[in-house]
């Protein structure tokens, strides 16, 4: 456990003190091309600018907005998505409806290719999949804005909560929901989808079965953040890129790995003795009055 679980606030490390890192931290800015110029994450009003947290010696994105660094993660999909040189654009926060007209989510970014007209040729799926926190990452993060400089290196090890990443949440309830929602209609289009991820998040999911490109139905593009010394920031850099089928991929992440059956039976063994014993209270003797 690091002694303070603060990678990057709004945008840079908390050691980083650099006029740019002031200016972002006094007026509350997302360098990561937020929808405004603001951060806005959990409050608009009092935004929790925690873009990435520490677990272990490994940086954790926490922020979806973090992914958007020099739009990276656009051109990984649209290289996906399209054929060299194509023409395409990207769409963020689109509304996506069943059959029924019920929605079915908002897709956090849609590539579209179009012709020399701007007609809309082709369009590809971008979700972008940041890591749930368990504990509380609130309470370090304004003790640390009250004085960053004196408080760059707090020892938050012994408080109550300490955050730290929920990567099975995160596949559980964000992950997986989302690609079979969003991902299935994608799917039945015949539209490809990608999927953007942190590489300690990656690495919590099951082994993918791999295929080649030309026959995948989604791409996972793999990214971490790599600290630049020189400069005391981190930058967004792609892993690793896999790429598989739909079906599958998804069979593998919604599948629990079965554990030994007879720890099962001993749980209800116990469980049940200790029913009976509850209804079949034990008999007690009834002494004679003594006196």
């Amino acid at each position: 456990m690091a002694k303070q679980p603060l990678a990057e606030v709004f945008g840079y490390p908390i050691d980083n003190h650099s006029p740019e890192a002031k200016r972002c931290r006094d007026n509350a800015l997302c360098p990561f091309g937020n929808k405004v110029p603001n951060c806005t994450k959990d409050k608009a009003n009092n935004p929790l600018g925690v873009c990435s947290i520490f677990d272990g010696t490994d940086v954790v994105i926490t922020c979806p907005v973090r992914f958007r660094e020099k739009w990276l993660i656009a051109e990984d999909a649209a290289a996906f998505f399209f054929p060299k040189g194509t023409k395409w654009t990207t769409l963020t926060e689109v509304r996506l409806k069943d059959k029924h007209g019920g929605s079915a989510g908002n897709i956090d970014v849609v590539l579209c290719s179009y012709n020399d007209k701007g007609q809309v040729t082709d369009f590809g799926a971008l979700e972008v999949q940041a890591v749930y926190i368990s504990g509380n990452v609130r309470n370090p993060f304004e003790h640390f804005m009250e004085d960053p400089k004196s408080r760059q290196k707090m020892d938050w090890s012994k408080r109550p909560n300490y955050p730290g990443p929920d990567y099975l949440s995160s596949s559980r309830k964000r992950l997986a929901p989302q690609l079979i929602f969003k991902g299935g209609i994608f799917q039945a289009w015949k539209k490809k989808t990608a999927v953007a991820l942190n590489k300690g998040f990656f690495e919590t999911l099951p082994k993918l079965e791999v295929v080649e490109p030309a026959k995948a139905d989604i791409a996972w593009f793999v990214y971490e953040l790599v600290k630049d010394p020189a400069e005391n920031v981190y930058s967004l850099q792609r892993w690793k890129t896999i790429f598989t089928k739909f079906t599958e991929s998804l069979e593998k992440i919604t599948r629990s790995e079965p554990g030994d059956i007879s720890d099962f039976v001993e749980v209800l063994q116990d469980k049940v003795d200790e029913k009976l014993d509850n209804q079949n209270p034990p008999d007690t003797e009834v002494i004679s009055a003594p006196f």
